[in-house]
């Protein structure tokens, strides 16, 4: 599935690294990515879950500890957040809020986590001399149809135009944007999964035609930090991902199910596009991955276009029914051993 290309050599000992939204299913699994796989400085957790800390808290061993602080916060609070940053060489910006029924049902909060969370992101690591910033996107942002989407949209927008605001400073900001996450909490996996052990005799299914991208923690884990090396600011980084129909993942979880068919919810599409038509004048293959570089010469920067890397043809657009690379039943099986009943 994804790679980490030439790009994967990231270093990161002695680094002091703060995660937003850390106590999550993304934070939790960089956290363990991080002890294992380096030697940072510190790791900051920065949630306001009181609860979620303390139980990841007391999941790591005494020695990992040391190296672990539990900072509890909101990113609507930019005070907070610049305390957070002290000393702070590099932030994964992971908060948000992402359900969209109840994004559409309290907008407001909404916008104030996905948009002015993201502002206050910015703010505060300039103020603090952050090096890195990268903020974790969504298919759902591109061509968005509901308040989560669109939202995230903003927040793109965001951080990319921070480099702007932060020329001179050294604090750079870029983007990642992926699929879907297989079988994180709320996630499709976990929710059928649990329909089956209640014994249900069949399975809903919006649309037999519907697809999505599809992606599992670690690798997007994985692909987050492998875009650190890289990073010029600007970017918006999109890995090359398998799709997958629907119909195909509820035959993998149960085999000989019934499916009923129940139609698309308001604000889900039939298929998702990380891509657009639009963008693809401003976007450069870089192997395992796709660049997006940013249109708006707000401030100077190299672009990969000029280093020899290939832009994309008029027209190119990178949807979910149009991939050239696809899961199969067998493969998802293969992923779905190593993820917990109720989800990562």
């Amino acid at each position: 599935m994804v790679t980490t290309g030439d790009f994967a050599s990231v270093n990161l000992d002695g680094e002091s690294i703060l995660i937003t939204g850390g106590t999550g299913s993304f934070g939790k699994t960089l956290l363990q990515y991080l002890l294992a796989k380096h030697n940072p400085r510190r790791v900051i957790l920065f949630a306001r879950g009181e609860f979620s800390h303390f139980q990841l808290q007391h999941s790591l061993t005494p020695e990992d500890q040391k190296k672990v602080r539990f900072f509890i916060g909101d990113v609507r609070d930019r005070e907070r957040l610049i305390m957070a940053m002290r000393d702070v060489d590099v932030v994964i910006h992971a908060a948000a809020q992402k359900q969209v029924p109840l994004a559409e049902y309290n907008p407001f909060e909404c916008i104030k986590t996905n948009v002015v969370g993201a502002e206050n992101v910015v703010q505060a690591s300039i103020r603090a001399g952050v090096k890195k910033v990268i903020a974790l996107s969504t298919d759902k942002a591109v061509n968005p149809i509901n308040l989560y989407g669109a939202s995230k949209l903003a927040s793109d927008k965001i951080f990319v135009a921070a480099n702007a605001l932060a020329s001179g400073t050294g604090t750079r900001f870029s983007v990642v944007r992926y699929g879907n996450v297989l079988g994180s909490k709320g996630s499709v996996i976990p929710f059928f999964r649990e329909l089956i052990k209640k014994g249900a005799k069949e399975l809903p299914v919006t649309d037999p035609r519907m697809t999505r991208f599809w992606i599992t923690l670690d690798e997007a884990v994985a692909f987050t930090l492998s875009c650190l090396p890289m990073m010029v600011g600007g970017e918006i980084f999109v890995p090359k991902i398998p799709s997958m129909k629907i119909t195909d993942l509820i035959a993998a979880l149960a085999p000989g199910m019934e499916q009923k068919i129940v139609g698309i919810r308001p604000g889900e599409k039939l298929h998702e596009i990380m891509i657009t038509e639009h963008n693809a004048s401003s976007t450069v293959d870089v192997g395992d991955r796709y660049v997006i570089e940013p249109e708006w010469s707000f401030w100077q920067r190299p672009m990969l276009a000029d280093e020899g890397y290939p832009t994309m043809p008029e027209g190119f657009e990178y949807v979910s029914d149009k991939n050239d690379s696809w899961m199969t039943v067998e493969e998802l099986n293969a992923v779905l051993e190593t993820i917990p009943e109720d989800g990562q």
